[in-house]
């Protein structure tokens, strides 16, 4: 019974994940502002959270130094405002499908930066280091493939968008390939600046361990930033406005359901299976945005972008395989370690439980 509740948890978390993408792309479809919309986004996060951290982590939380705040700070700058930032601008280059595939690259960055921090080591004399080196290669490859390879596009029967007005149904906007490009490298710098966001968490939380509390805390910093960041480049009041319309309704489930309810599953699922299961998942999003962004949002898919996406799931694969196999050697290592000490007898207590008899 766990196991089915462990599945249909990481389902649930890559359908929301999926809804992230395509709300994100239909907002920005309709004229929203990115930089408005990360305010909005972090600014619900914010408030959604901070009753519940107050709740549980207020009384047990640790004092809060002026050197961690800065780096809480820092934190929220690099891998919240700035990947959120960049994300939104390049999702108005690309398509929601790109940026669920290019998704598929965050476990690979995050180790890759892990190995730079020296967090990671890579052992290039055995086959799952080796099988690494490989994963992160064709996830290059496979960056790089749907950079530059178009290809022929793929349309669907049922085409039409949503969101948009009946007289723009039918208008299909196609990118260049120079802003394709840009769009691309743009979701791998926010996917970098996440990345960066996770290694970095992990020195922040040995010396605040509050993980409900410093993830409030970056929320509302993110918040300040974001808005700092939207009104000096956007002070038009009109597209400040929210309306009941597809910007609230982004705005509502990137802020609550993403953060609020993506956050607690993941921790529940993480603690019962590892990382790595929950990681191994996430093609699953690369799969609902392709059909759902192609009935609901019209996107044209094409075949340089199938061809890309393939190749980045085969890489994070690798790059897990040969994670979960070194994993399972340390494992055994410690283990057989753990039994010769056990097992072993000090030389003086051996001699002075059994003396040797004294010369006549």
């Amino acid at each position: 019974m766990d196991s089915k509740k462990l599945y249909l948890a990481v389902i649930l978390i890559q359908s929301i994940y999926a809804g992230l993408f395509l709300l994100s792309k239909a907002a920005f479809d309709v004229g929203m502002n990115t930089f408005i919309f990360v305010f909005y986004r972090q600014a619900a996060a914010t408030l959604f959270l901070a009753p519940l951290a107050i709740f549980f982590e207020w009384k047990t939380a640790p004092p809060l130094s002026f050197r961690t705040f800065c780096k809480i700070f820092m934190l929220s700058l690099c891998g919240i405002t700035m990947s959120l930032n960049i994300y939104g601008v390049g999702l108005i280059y690309t398509s929601a499908t790109l940026a669920a595939a290019t998704t598929n690259c965050l476990p690979v960055i995050t180790f890759f930066l892990a190995v730079l921090f020296r967090l990671e080591m890579v052992k290039l004399r055995t086959i799952p280091g080796l099988v690494k080196i490989a994963g992160i290669i064709i996830c290059m490859l496979g960056a790089a493939t749907i950079a530059f390879y178009r290809g022929p596009y793929l349309k669907l029967m049922l085409h039409h968008h949503l969101f948009r007005h009946h007289t723009q149904q039918h208008q299909v906007f196609v990118p260049s390939s120079k802003t394709w490009a840009k769009g691309v490298f743009l979701m791998l710098l926010s996917n970098t600046c996440w990345g960066l966001w996770l290694v970095l968490q992990g020195r922040v939380l040995k010396i605040y361990p509050s993980k409900l509390l410093l993830t409030t805390l970056q929320c509302f910093l993110s918040t300040i930033q974001s808005f700092i960041i939207a009104i000096s480049l956007e002070r038009d009041p009109y597209e400040w406005k929210l309306g009941w319309n597809v910007r609230l309704l982004s705005v509502a489930y990137c802020g609550v359901v993403v953060t609020g309810v993506t956050f607690y599953l993941q921790a529940w699922v993480i603690e019962k299976k590892g990382p790595v299961f929950l990681a191994m998942s996430m093609p699953l999003t690369l799969i609902f945005t392709i059909i759902s962004s192609a009935l609901l949002l019209g996107e044209i898919i094409s075949l340089g972008s199938v061809f890309g996406g393939i190749l980045l799931v085969g890489g994070l694969y690798c790059v897990l395989w040969g994670k979960s196999k070194e994993q399972k050697m340390d494992d055994a290592i410690c283990s057989r370690i753990e039994a010769e000490k056990e097992f072993s007898v000090p030389k003086k207590s051996v001699e002075s439980q059994n003396p040797l008899p004294l010369p006549v």
